[in-house]
C-alpha cells in the first residue's frame, strides 16, 4: 500500500502559487467621509501602518528567515478592528511562511482561514481543498484529510485523484469497510463508462477485501486484475486460489493445467509430468507431446532430481502421438456410431490438438447435441477452448458464458475470456 501521495505536493504548488506574495498590496488610502464602514471592509487594501512591517516581512521570507518573519506577522494578527481583506491578508502570509517552514499544521490553518475568506475566488478555494486534503493525508492525519477530501468532493465529484484519495484515507485509517464500499463504486462506475479500472483501485479493493477476510470480493479484484492489468503473478495468485477453493474437482485439473500453460505459469518440472500423464490418460497424446515438448524448450526438462522421468515421458508420448495419428478416421467413426455423444466430444477436442480445428468443432457440437454426457458443463468448455484456439474469440465467449456448475469449469470458462 503505497503510504505517500502526490497529491499533497502538487495541490501545493498550485494553492501557494496563489497565495504567494511578490508584491505589496494596493494600501489603503484616505478615505471619504462618506465612505460606508460595510463598504470599507470589502476593499482588497490594507491600512497605511502595515506598509513598513509588511516589507520587512517579505524580506524575511526572501532570506528563509521564517520565525522572525512570523513574530511580525503575528503582531499585525494582534491589531484592533481588521478588516475582512486584512484578516485573509495575514492568513495568505502565514501560509507562504508556514510552507517555507514545512509546517503543515500551520499551513492547514492558514489555508482553512483563506478559503472561509469571501477573497479567494471559488476555483483557488477548491484547489485550496485540495491542498487541505493533501496537507492532512502526508501528515497522517486521516480523519481531517477525510473531512477536505469529502468536502472537495461535494463540489467536484469527478477528480479522480481525490476519489483515490478518499479510498486511501479509509484504508489508512483502518477503515476498510468504508475503503471497500468506495472503491468498488469507483470501479463499478468505471466499468459502466466503458474506462478501463486503474490499477491501484483494483489493488486497494483486493487489500481491502483481503484485510476483511472477504475472499469472494478479493477473488473478484483479482479476477479484475487479470482482465484488465495481467501480470504473470496476478494469473498465479488466481488460479491457485481457484484450485484450492472448496468445489474443485480433480476431474477440471487438466483444464486448470491448460490454462496455466496458456499464461505460463508452470513452474517446475513435476507440473509438466503431471499435465502430460494426465493428458495421456485422457486419451490426447498429442497433447502430451505438446507439453513435454514445452518443458524441454523451457528449460525444465532434461537436468534437476526428476531427470529419470523425463526422456522416457517424452518416448512414450511421442509413441502414442504417432500411434494416434494414423487411427483419427477410426476413432471418428467409432465415436459417431456411439450411443452417447461422449466419444464425438472427446475426439473432437483431439481434432483441436491437432491442429483441425473445424473438425474438431463440429465433433464436439455434434457431440452435445446428441446427449448422453456425464458432464455436460466440461465439454461446453472444450468447445470454448477450441473456438478460442481456433481463433474466434468472439463465439468462445459466447459458448463460455453458457457453461455452469460449481466444480471449477464455470471459473476457468470465465478466464478464458481473459486470455488476449
Amino acid at each position: 500500500m503505497i503510504k505517500k501521495s502526490p497529491i499533497a505536493l502538487a495541490a501545493l504548488l498550485v494553492a501557494l502559487g496563489t497565495a504567494s506574495i511578490a508584491a505589496i498590496p494596493a494600501v489603503a488610502q484616505a478615505q471619504t467621509a462618506d465612505t460606508a464602514e460595510k463598504d470599507k471592509a470589502k476593499l482588497e487594501v490594507i491600512r497605511n501602518e502595515w506598509s513598513k512591517p509588511y516589507t520587512e516581512i517579505q524580506k524575511l521570507i526572501g532570506e528563509k528567515q521564517y520565525a522572525p518573519a512570523l513574530e511580525k506577522v503575528a503582531a499585525l494578527e494582534a491589531s484592533e478592528k481588521k478588516t475582512a481583506y486584512e484578516t485573509f491578508f495575514i492568513s495568505r502570509t502565514k501560509a507562504a511562511i508556514a510552507s517555507g517552514m514545512g509546517d503543515n499544521l500551520l499551513l492547514a490553518k492558514s489555508f482553512e482561514e483563506m478559503i472561509g475568506s469571501e477573497f479567494l475566488p471559488a476555483a483557488d478555494k477548491l484547489r485550496f481543498m485540495e491542498a487541505m486534503a493533501g496537507t492532512f493525508y502526508n501528515i497522517k492525519q486521516y480523519a481531517d484529510a477525510q473531512i477536505w477530501t469529502k468536502r472537495y468532493l461535494g463540489v467536484n465529484p469527478t477528480n479522480v485523484v481525490m476519489q483515490d484519495l478518499l479510498v486511501q484515507n479509509y484504508y489508512l485509517a483502518d477503515d476498510f469497510a468504508n475503503a471497500l464500499k468506495e472503491v468498488k463504486a469507483q470501479i463499478a462506475a468505471d466499468e459502466q463508462a466503458g474506462r478501463v479500472p486503474d490499477e491501484k483501485r483494483l489493488r486497494l479493493m483486493h487489500g481491502a477485501s483481503m484485510k476483511l477476510k472477504d475472499v469472494n470480493t478479493s477473488t473478484q479484484a483479482l479476477e479484475l486484475l487479470v482482465k484488465y492489468h495481467p501480470t504473470k503473478e496476478y494469473w498465479a495468485d488466481l488460479m491457485y486460489r481457484l484450485i484450492s477453493k472448496p468445489g474443485f474437482t480433480d476431474r477440471m485439473r487438466l483444464d486448470w493445467y491448460r490454462l496455466m500453460l496458456a499464461n505460463e505459469n508452470l513452474e517446475d518440472d513435476t507440473q509438466y509430468i503431471e499435465m502430460a500423464e494426465t493428458a495421456l490418460l485422457a486419451g490426447l497424446p498429442l497433447e502430451a507431446k505438446s507439453v513435454v515438448e514445452a518443458a524441454y524448450k523451457a528449460g525444465y526438462f532434461g537436468k534437476g532430481k526428476n531427470v529419470a522421468k523425463h526422456k522416457p515421458l517424452q518416448d512414450k508420448a511421442n509413441k502414442q502421438a504417432a500411434d494416434d495419428a494414423k487411427t483419427l478416421d477410426a476413432g471418428e467413426a467409432a465415436a459417431k456410431a456411439a450411443k452417447t455423444g461422449l466419444g464425438m466430444v472427446n475426439m473432437g477436442y483431439n481434432f483441436v490438438t491437432y491442429g483441425q480445428f473445424e473438425r474438431g468443432i463440429a465433433l464436439i457440437e455434434a457431440g452435445l447435441a446428441k446427449g448422453g454426457l456425464k458432464n455436460p458443463e466440461e465439454a461446453k468448455l472444450h468447445l470454448g477452448i477450441a473456438y478460442h484456439k481456433a481463433g474466434n474469440k468472439a463465439k468462445a465467449a459466447e459458448v463460455f458464458k453458457t457453461v455452469q456448475g460449481n466444480d471449477g469449469a464455470v471459473e476457468l470458462a470465465r478466464y478464458w475470456t481473459y486470455m488476449k
